[in-house]
């Protein structure tokens, strides 16, 4: 049966990763296009400001690709907000080093299997891994209407 499954998948490894990867280094792009004062300070409708959002990615990301890899999840962590745009742009870097990493570790069969995700989300590790990439291109999206809100026309989506 997991042969089967397996020939089944429409997306392989390495092109999965790159997908995230691209998402990432756009989503990079509207944290740099953010004046730092509105990154930290700007929101429409109640909605939480981008930094809070990114925060939300990192601490996401961080545990999250260990918990695929190694089946044992962390909390998501509860760290603080870096006070600069560069520390957050630091920290984004740190984790999609650590992305980029920990990746290969992932073998096919672990797609597959079922994991609680943070102790939280049951859900297979492909299911896992296509929400922390929704998430993204959700947050980045509310990004992207705060830019323009701003004045500031957001980097092309279609450029990953």
């Amino acid at each position: 049966m997991e042969n089967d499954t397996l020939k089944a998948l429409v997306i392989d490894s390495k092109s999965f990763l790159e997908h995230w990867q691209g998402h990432r280094r756009l989503t990079r792009r509207v944290i740099e296009a953010f004046p730092e004062k509105d990154l930290y300070s700007f929101t429409i409708g109640g909605m939480r400001t981008f930094s809070e959002m990114v925060m939300e990615l990192i601490k996401i990301a961080k545990p999250g690709i260990a918990g695929v890899v190694s089946g044992t999840w962390k909390e998501i962590d509860h760290m603080p907000t870096p006070d600069t745009k560069e520390e957050i742009l630091a920290l984004w870097d740190e984790i999609t080093e650590s992305i980029d990493t920990l990746w290969p570790q992932i073998t096919s069969s672990r797609f597959l299997e079922k994991d609680v995700a943070f102790g939280l989300y049951e859900n297979y590790i492909y299911g896992s891994l296509l929400y922390f990439v929704d998430n993204e291109i959700h947050h980045r999206g509310q990004g992207y209407v705060y830019l323009r809100a701003l004045g500031i026309t957001p980097p092309p989506f279609w450029e990953r």
